[in-house]
């Protein structure tokens, strides 16, 4: 169990920083805007009081250092996310690690931000209430993709 923590703890902060590390290429080649954590992370201390759903949660109530709970989220999520991965796989996976699961499971996860966090937050489903919903979904699926070569690389990194 120990060995699962530990590796479930490295593998998924390895890919949320190599998924961190693809939103810095973004802004930086092509001047697009990174995500904005203090809001998901007023997203997380109003899940926690139980609210899941806001209109605009730009407009709900602050919460004090909400922009670390939003790293602190997101990193999270990352490991959890990993310990799905390594649910998921046969048992062997995590010392010969292979493209296909870390991919699939890098895309499935797209649907958290599509059906949860981004209804939640007030963008509809897949960004639906978005002007730019299109590249919105786009640049989701680019980046799940790039989590998953993170989930793998980081695999092949901890075995």
């Amino acid at each position: 169990m120990i060995d699962f923590l530990y590796r479930t703890i490295l593998i998924g902060i390895g890919a949320t920083v190599v998924f961190d590390l693809w939103g810095l290429f973004l802004k930086h080649a092509f001047g697009l805007p990174g995500a904005n954590w203090g809001l998901v992370g007023r997203w997380f201390c109003h899940l926690a009081g139980g609210t899941v759903y806001h209109e605009d949660i730009a407009k709900a109530r602050p919460f004090a250092h909400e922009k670390s709970v939003g790293w602190i989220g997101h990193y999270a999520v990352g490991i959890l996310f990993a310990a799905i991965l390594l649910a998921v796989t046969p048992p062997g996976w995590v010392q010969q690690p292979t493209l296909g699961p870390a991919l699939i499971v890098g895309l499935v996860t797209v649907s958290a931000g599509w059906f949860l966090l981004q209804p939640g937050m007030g963008a509809g489903f897949a960004a639906s209430k978005r002007p730019n919903a299109g590249q919105i979904r786009a640049l989701n699926i680019a980046g799940h993709v790039v989590f998953g070569l993170g989930l793998y690389a980081s695999a092949f990194l901890v075995r």
